[in-house]
């Protein structure tokens, strides 16, 4: 008969219990589950950051003959502004729970709109979006101790979308600002902001992407922090309590947040402020150049390699780029001697560099680099291309210049003479891979599979033996600017 200690089994089970446990105890911790153990907590953040942030509403004095919209909320208000949508005709008259005489035909409305801001520097510079302070007659900016200033606006700049406003008030608590650099995608950030009108409403997320083409300008922060009408002009802020970005557009189908925000890069922001605090207003750079991105094809097939730089899709006539020796059809690969990784990194490389400068530029040209040095001018307006005359002698085509869609003339020696070009050959109509290729009546083609043509005989010359299955460059004229496309047989 066998007999158990009971006593001495226990006591060995718990002995073996305490030891597992031990064990388990001296086992290392996974990463992932030290990063779920560490939750941030942004209660120090916003008592940190909380007094920097402001409310900012702006009134609009305006006829009673004209749209009184300052009946509508403030915050759907923002909305319809911020997205440059139509502000609804709302009736005039009296409404419930405002005092008499308020709103009645005769007396002048004061629209209201909402947005968000941030103190720049203890003296009394407040930044925020453009568009929170655009076609206001006052700005009034309230503090987190309910203080109320009017603020003057020093500069706003819509391309940005960056304003700096100015309240008579001293040792206020400014913000810091971000390092960019060290900013991650996947980092928490955090926004304070006014959203409909709630006044220091904090919401959280993280950084969804950076470098976000949205504009061209601005490589926006994209994040998933719910930011909503009112939050426009607030600071996105890191861990650290320094701001890295100024809330300013939502995607979004409804008017409200769907995940998906962006922010302005506080380096670009600060640029901007700097010029607006100094001038009141922002000069940027231009070359006078078209661009599009480089394809795949269009890389391989001039011996690029990888897809990079900026195609070159139209010049300016006499303009910076063209004094360089900027030609259509180039590929800018370096400006200022820093890489073009994409067509919309050169706008901003650019835009950044002041007028007057002389900058090195590098393009890509028949299969080998060329250095030239561009002055740089200052964004101007616009001009509106030169028309071209509409009556010249047509000239029947060839089966080829058929097939690409073409109905060409030769230039007088008018049209020449106006244009201030030596050869080309004049379009007259076009139709199928031409049309698609965005050649259209009143082009004039400067030169065809990188062939210059004077005439179009030259022209039918050149086009005769081509390969169809092969992409054909064209060069040429509209009004002032000298332009390139690709006409494909087979897109």
């Amino acid at each position: 008969m066998i007999q158990f200690n009971f006593k001495s089994l226990q006591a060995g089970v718990l002995s073996v219990a305490m030891a597992v446990t031990a064990s388990t105890l001296l086992l290392p911790v996974s990463p992932a589950v030290a990063q779920v153990r560490a939750l941030p907590d942004f209660t120090d953040l916003v008592e940190q950051v909380g007094p920097s942030v402001v409310n900012i509403r702006t009134l609009e004095k305006v006829s009673p003959r004209q749209n009184p919209s300052g009946q509508m909320d403030p915050d759907m208000l923002e909305f319809f502004r911020r997205f440059g949508l139509p502000i609804p005709n709302m009736p005039n008259g009296p409404r419930p729970g405002l005092p008499p005489g308020h709103g009645q035909p005769n007396q002048p409305e004061q629209p209201r709109g909402v947005g968000s801001g941030f103190i720049l520097t203890s003296d009394g510079m407040v930044m925020t979006n453009a568009h929170v302070v655009d076609g206001a007659d006052e700005v009034i900016v309230t503090l987190t101790d309910k203080r109320e200033f009017k603020a003057k606006i020093i500069g706003a700049d819509k391309r940005s979308d960056v304003a700096v406003l100015k309240i008579e008030a001293t040792g206020l608590p400014a913000v810091k600002v971000g390092d960019l650099s060290r900013l991650k995608v996947g980092e928490w950030v955090m926004a304070i902001g006014s959203p409909f009108g709630l006044e220091n409403t904090v919401t959280a997320g993280i950084v969804s992407a950076k470098q976000r083409d949205t504009g061209d300008y601005l490589p926006f922060i994209q994040t998933d922090v719910a930011i909503n009408p009112g939050n426009s002009g607030g600071p996105l802020i890191n861990m650290r309590g320094e701001v890295v970005g100024i809330n300013s557009q939502i995607y979004s189908r409804s008017g409200g947040s769907m995940g998906i925000s962006f922010a302005i890069p506080m380096d670009e922001a600060v640029r901007v402020s700097e010029q607006l605090r100094a001038t009141g207003r922002v000069t940027r750079g231009r070359i006078g150049v078209q661009i599009e991105p480089v394809s795949k094809e269009e890389a391989e097939s001039r011996g690029l390699g990888a897809p990079y730089g900026a195609l070159v899709r139209g010049v300016e006539t006499g303009g910076p780029a063209d004094k360089a020796g900027v030609e259509a059809g180039d590929i800018i690969i370096k400006f200022d001697g820093k890489r073009v990784e994409k067509s919309s990194d050169l706008p901003r490389m650019v835009g950044s560099t002041k007028p007057g400068a002389k900058s090195a530029i590098t393009v890509f040209r028949r299969g080998a680099s060329k250095d030239l040095v561009v002055t740089v001018a200052e964004i101007e307006a616009e001009k509106v291309a030169a028309k071209t005359p509409e009556e010249t002698p047509k000239i029947t085509a060839s089966k080829m210049t058929q097939a690409m869609g073409l109905e060409l003339s030769d230039l007088t020696d008018a049209v020449r003479k106006e244009l201030r070009i030596k050869g080309g050959v004049q379009v007259n109509a076009t139709s199928g891979v031409a049309a698609r290729a965005g050649l259209r009546e009143g082009d004039v083609i400067m030169a065809v599979a990188n062939v210059a043509v004077t005439s179009v005989a030259g022209f039918e010359k050149v086009v005769a033996d081509l390969d169809k299955t092969k992409p054909i460059n064209v060069l040429f004229r509209r009004g002032e600017w000298a332009q390139y496309t690709v006409i494909r047989f087979n897109p």
